[in-house]
């Protein structure tokens, strides 16, 4: 069975709209543009880095304490987080070992 036979009648009504279908349902085979650049020539690296540089300026950067009280949030969300798995699994566990136990 091909793609085409596949599709459902709504699909294939919208493809054939949108042209990527033919009126007996086949793919219409279109070539492929050739990409072509912007026409802008390019950008020389050191010009680059100068530039991302320049924007890195621009940039808001948290302060050092800020980065460690958000890194103390992250680390203890992560023990919690891992604690509640780590007694779910072995909750869950222990009830199915008591379940089948016989």
């Amino acid at each position: 069975m091909s793609d085409t036979q596949s599709l459902n009648r709504q699909t294939r009504r919208f493809a054939q709209k949108q042209g990527l279908l033919d009126d007996d349902g086949e793919p219409v085979r279109q070539k492929r543009e050739a990409r072509s650049g912007s026409g802008e020539p390019r950008t020389p690296p050191a010009q680059f880095f100068r530039e991302v540089r320049k924007e890195l300026k621009l940039v808001s950067w948290p302060s050092r304490e800020e980065v460690m009280n958000y890194s103390l949030v992250v680390f203890a969300l992560l023990v919690v987080f891992t604690a509640l798995v780590a007694g779910l699994d072995f909750g869950l566990g222990e009830a199915i070992v008591k379940l089948f136990e016989r």
